[in-house]
């Protein structure tokens, strides 16, 4: 099955303020988002026509923005209204946004405070990310080579694109070696997340995550956890050594693209998915396709 290149399809993307053809919304190779680093996103699904927690991935795009020294020029509001108006456009219901902000091409040094604050929203089909068979049994994880950066480095809770170059290197290595991920430590040797979804582990049927305080606080993460008190599991955020895994019963990873996702294992350590990943499967599936079961039932 061949996959069309993503600048190459029909259909429109909204730039700076307006829907353009696709093949149209380009940017010029001297752009100073492309060379040093200078641009945020987000990662959004759809689910009957609603984009899940909208609001929320706006807000976090303009701090992100904020965090690398450069303001958004659209309100959270437009941004809300652009991404349903590229849904309408691509006619589409069921989907994945990637809203986009970068620094454009007036300067190309280092400094570059008087460049133009480009924006870009694209939409497009995209089902889960495994099939029900991998998903069933859980994903293969490895270790990272790479580990996140401690704060004092990095702007570790901007969603900056920047950030993700490890995650890149580090997926393309597991998958070399016949893994579907990495997991990634933080600079202290403790665990961290995937490289790009939230870690989960079930121990005697507590839920623990590692602390977010060097990498990304998902919005499907913060999710999940309040789904896991909603549904009476104590939820435990703290400082995981690895070696903590021998006494971890489920393990399970959250993100926008990932939604929830069993593992089933992680360098040879076997975990098999159980009662509260499948019950957190269900009250997610839930939350993101509530306004679909009401529309179906008014319909």
């Amino acid at each position: 099955m061949s996959i069309l290149p993503f600048d190459n399809r029909d259909g429109f993307i909204w730039y700076n303020g307006k829907l353009v053809p696709w093949r149209e919304a380009t940017t010029h190779v001297l752009t100073h988002g492309l060379h040093y680093g200078s641009s945020v996103f987000e990662g959004e699904r759809a689910y009957g026509g609603t984009i899940f927690k909208s609001q929320e991935h706006s807000e976090r795009l303009h701090r992100s923005a904020e965090m690398l020294g450069f303001a958004i020029p659209f309100t959270v509001e437009q941004l809300n209204a652009a991404k349903m108006e590229v849904l309408k456009a691509n006619g589409l219901s069921d989907a994945y946004l990637r809203p986009v902000a970068w620094r454009g091409s007036e300067m190309m040094a280092i400094s570059a405070q008087k460049n133009t604050i480009h924006v870009a929203i694209a939409a497009w089909h995209w089902p889960s990310m495994f099939n029900t068979e991998i998903k069933q049994k859980g994903i293969r994880l490895c270790w990272a080579k790479y580990k996140r950066p401690s704060p004092e480095t990095e702007p570790v809770h901007s969603k900056a694109a920047g950030l993700y170059m490890i995650c890149t290197i580090s997926k393309h290595a597991a998958e070399a070696e016949g893994y579907q991920d990495a997991l990634m430590l933080d600079y202290r040797g403790y665990l961290a997340e995937a490289t790009g979804a939230n870690l989960f582990l079930v121990m005697n049927g507590e839920l623990h995550t590692p602390k977010a305080d060097c990498f990304l606080d998902g919005i499907t993460r913060r999710t999940v956890m309040g789904l896991a008190r909603d549904a009476g599991i104590t939820v435990v955020e703290r400082h995981i050594m690895p070696d903590e895994l021998a006494n971890v019963q489920e393990v399970f990873l959250t993100g926008t693209a990932a939604e929830i996702t069993p593992v089933g294992e992680i360098s040879g350590q076997i975990f098999t998915p159980g009662a509260v990943t499948h019950r957190l499967l269900e009250a997610y599936t839930k939350a993101t396709h509530g306004n679909v079961a009401a529309t179906e039932k008014s319909a």
